[in-house]
């Protein structure tokens, strides 16, 4: 379990600051001055709290508004103007990547998207990948295959999504390696090329997920303290639960305070056995579980 960080309150602050504030130029030396920090002890402290480096969160709250803009209809070089990018050419060279599609896509809920995907049995039942040409958007666990692209179909409605054609490119074949051999308690989370599409309060959350130690678990109340929300353990809930892609994405490592394991969006017992092999792993490599993953 983890103590909750003495600057979480003054980072928050700075947080919420950035978010009424996004559409200025913010500079780090700025955001640090009203910290009252140097620059190097500011930028340590807030990535340290919230789990990506302020750049990072600036440009997650401008993609967050961007997204609400563009979902209500705002014209895209609106929408760029009032989420503080400085033209619509920048939206294309910054959030498209995050965004997962362009703009336009984006605002027609992910249509001419192209998804390729492919099911696999594992220690933990069916699993499947979805991917885009950027990453892995989606990691399901489930019964069947068409349970899961009817999942797949539900995170992505307008989307072309299409079995992965075999031969499967290298890429993919490497990514579902890396997966099945963290699964079988072979290896420590794999850092795996993600293009999933989050507001900045999901990505606050999905980031910090990702530091926490294989094996170790938290509280939603220690997480949210963590990332500056103290109040917020209801929201981190709400966040792990939106989480598309499982495994690489450890929100299994996320528990009720009582200590029992809490909800999972892919069943309890998948979640103890995630646990349980990361556990695994980490005992037979110690050398490696000091290694933030």
């Amino acid at each position: 379990m983890s103590k909750k960080n003495p600057y979480a309150d003054l980072i928050r602050d700075v947080c919420r600051f950035v978010e009424d504030h996004s559409d200025e130029a913010l500079t780090l030396a700025e955001l640090a001055s009203r910290a009252a920090m140097s620059r190097f002890h500011f930028a340590r402290t807030f990535k340290a709290v919230v789990g990506v480096t302020p750049k990072q969160y600036l440009a997650s709250v401008r993609l967050s508004k961007l997204k609400n803009g563009l979902g209500t209809g705002v014209p895209i070089d609106r929408a760029a103007q009032d989420a503080g990018y400085g033209s619509t050419s920048r939206i294309y060279e910054q959030a498209a990547s995050s965004l997962g599609m362009t703009p336009a896509q984006y605002r027609r809920a992910g249509e001419g998207v192209a998804i390729s995907y492919a099911s696999l049995p594992t220690p933990l039942g069916l699993m499947m990948i979805g991917a885009t040409d950027r990453g892995i958007c989606f990691v399901g666990f489930g019964d069947s295959s068409q349970a899961l692209l009817l999942r797949l179909h539900a995170e992505y409605p307008k989307a072309n999504i299409d079995p992965m054609r075999e031969p499967y490119h290298a890429d993919f074949r490497a990514w579902i390696a890396a997966i099945s051999q963290h699964l079988a308690g072979e290896s420590l989370r794999p850092d795996l090329p993600l293009d999933v599409a989050a507001t900045a309060f999901q990505l606050r959350v999905w980031k910090y997920l990702q530091s926490i130690p294989p094996g170790d678990v938290q509280s939603y109340g220690e997480v949210a303290a963590a990332i500056g929300v103290p109040n917020g353990a209801r929201a981190v809930a709400q966040a792990c639960a939106r989480n598309p892609a499982a495994v690489l994405i450890p929100c299994h490592r996320v528990i009720r305070g009582s200590g029992q394991l809490g909800g999972y969006r892919w069943g309890a017992a998948r979640k103890r056995s995630l646990i349980d092999a990361e556990r695994a792993a980490k005992a037979r490599t110690p050398r490696d579980s000091a290694v933030r993953n």
